[in-house]
Formats: C-alpha cells, structure tokens, sequence
C-alpha cells in the first residue's frame, strides 16, 4: 500500500470544499499545491496537498 498516494484534482477540490475549476486555476497561477501532469490528469500527491495546506495555514496566521 502506498502512503503517500496520488489525488486527482477533483479530489483536492473535494479536501479544499471548492470547485476543481478552482484547483486547476491555483496550478496555473503558481499558488496552489504543485502537481505532476501523469497522461492526460494531473496529480497530487498527498503529502504535497498537506505542504501546502499547511503553509496556506501559516501566512494567514501571520506565522510565514
């Protein structure tokens, strides 16, 4: 079993409670999780996600 699995955009959308129309516009302005393009999706992986989660989580704290 893999620990650090893969999540299309639709499920980071789910995670963030937004639209993957959202994500798939963070990714193109450089300010979302970064994703690795694997045929015709792009992919994230999940440790990638909480990285960025978290850092999201610092700069509004004022922490970053």
């Amino acid at each position: 079993m893999d620990d650090d699995p893969w999540r299309t955009t639709e499920e980071v959308a789910d995670w963030f409670r937004t639209e993957a129309s959202t994500v798939r516009y963070w990714r193109h302005a450089g300010i979302g999780p970064r994703g690795v393009k694997i045929g015709r999706r792009v992919l994230y992986r999940d440790s990638e996600v909480k990285r960025w989660e978290r850092e999201r989580e610092a700069a509004e704290s004022g922490a970053a």
